[in-house]
């Protein structure tokens, strides 16, 4: 198949979407396909041709992932063409040319379903969820309601929307300890754990530079771990420990020895089937297709908390859906591919064995 790989645009999470693609594109080409890498928001400095498939290496290059979230202000400076389209020059092109398009994307800025909505319009095929499940996943206070009305556990919260002369009265009132986390942020970016009044201030102040909305809930405290999911079945969890007095934010995900993840989880079969249902029960709820990952918080008395759920979860050497999917037997190719046949529809029972809801451990 001849496949775009459209990773970076214009999110707070670019870097990590960035090195994302790059790894599902050389697994693509590895198994056979014509992969090549674009980056939506900058596009391509060639004109889009089929002859791109063949470009060497599929163009990938060599993304890193900072400890710190990229400068978006000098990404657009440094687009050629200037234009307020946040698809860069070529690539809608070179999409339509593509017999699908695998979406490397994170954060608002392709996983928030506008960019899958221009495909749907445009009849480009394309990997994951469609528009609106994409929309209501990312949007933590639609994806909230939705958790309650499947009757998944999840923290009481509060939907704020706000501007700066509202942050004293807001910082005298809201309970503390609490996290506050941008409506649609991702890969902790955007997402503050105050214990203080003065932390929490900051906080909302930090919050306006993502737009002032936000939902503030009860900052819980446990065990950080996270379950995929994979067609119509959960994979092995994974417990996200960071480094003492850490939690698991930005630098803790991505950078070495920012954490340690522990997959399968340590935890029993009970805990990891009730918190795969629940995570497949999100999945169903808000129509989310091929895959998905959702987080919890499994407390000191054994409850999973449901934090968020992913539609389009990390694909780095680091990620966490890549363990999984190892811990039961699924290559990184063999991932890419699934996910490739899922989202086009295509029946394939090839990959791992499954038993009951979740997939059988090797």
């Amino acid at each position: 198949m001849k496949i775009v790989v459209l990773a970076g645009g214009l999110s707070p999470e670019r870097q990590v979407s960035l090195v994302s693609g790059e790894n599902i594109c050389r697994a693509l080409r590895a198994s056979g396909h014509q992969a090549v890498l674009v980056d939506m928001f900058l596009g391509l400095d060639a004109a889009p041709t089929p002859a791109l498939f063949d470009a060497p290496d599929g163009l990938c290059g060599r993304a890193e992932i900072c400890a710190e979230a990229p400068d978006l202000a000098a990404v657009r400076a440094s687009r050629r063409d200037q234009s307020p389209s946040l698809f860069g020059p070529g690539v809608l092109a070179l999409c339509a040319l593509a017999d699908a398009v695998f979406l490397g994307l994170h954060g608002e800025c392709g996983e928030d379903g506008r960019v899958q909505a221009a495909f749907d319009l445009l009849g480009i095929p394309y990997t994951g969820s469609g528009h609106l499940a994409s929309g209501m996943a990312m949007n933590k206070a639609v994806a909230k309601q939705v958790m309650e009305h499947a009757g998944i556990l999840t923290a009481p919260w509060r939907e704020l929307t706000y501007t700066a002369p509202d942050i004293p009265r807001l910082a005298g009132e809201l309970p503390l300890p609490c996290a506050v986390k941008t409506i649609n942020g991702g890969s902790s970016l955007g997402m503050a754990l105050p214990e203080t009044r003065e932390e929490l201030a900051a906080a909302l102040e930090e919050m306006l530079a993502y737009g002032g909305h936000v939902i503030v809930e009860p900052k819980l405290t446990g065990r950080d771990v996270t379950v995929g999911v994979l067609g119509d079945r959960y994979l092995p969890a994974v417990e996200m420990i960071p480094q003492p007095g850490a939690y698991f934010d930005y630098a803790a995900k991505y950078q070495t020895g920012g954490s340690q993840e522990v997959c399968p989880a340590p935890i029993t079969d009970e805990q990891w089937r009730a918190m795969g249902e629940a995570t497949l029960r999100l999945h169903r709820a808000l129509g989310l297709r091929a895959y998905s990952r959702a987080d919890f918080i499994l407390d000191a008395e054994g409850r999973a908390w449901c934090l968020e759920i992913n539609t389009l979860p990390g694909m780095t050497p680091g990620s966490l859906l890549p363990k999984e999917a190892a811990a039961a037997g699924i290559s990184y190719s063999q991932l890419c591919e699934r996910i490739l046949e899922l989202s086009m529809g295509e029946v394939h029972t090839s990959v791992a064995a499954c038993g009951g809801e979740g997939v059988s451990l090797p």
